[in-house]
């Protein structure tokens, strides 16, 4: 098995923006994406999202 690699705020936005694209998809309905948040919070601290749905 290779070598796992800690969640950071990135993944976790593109996780979280899959989600919200897509509120039926698998990642939506099983809540994966605020575990990936949750799991970026505590590998990098609370920074907020780096993406911002103002800007589109």
């Amino acid at each position: 098995m290779g070598k796992s690699t800690p969640m950071d705020r990135e993944a976790a936005d593109r996780i979280s923006r899959a989600a919200v694209n897509n509120p039926n998809s698998a990642t939506a309905l099983t809540g994966w994406d605020g575990r990936a948040r949750d799991a970026a919070d505590s590998n990098e601290g609370d920074d907020g999202p780096i993406w911002d749905d103002d800007d589109e």
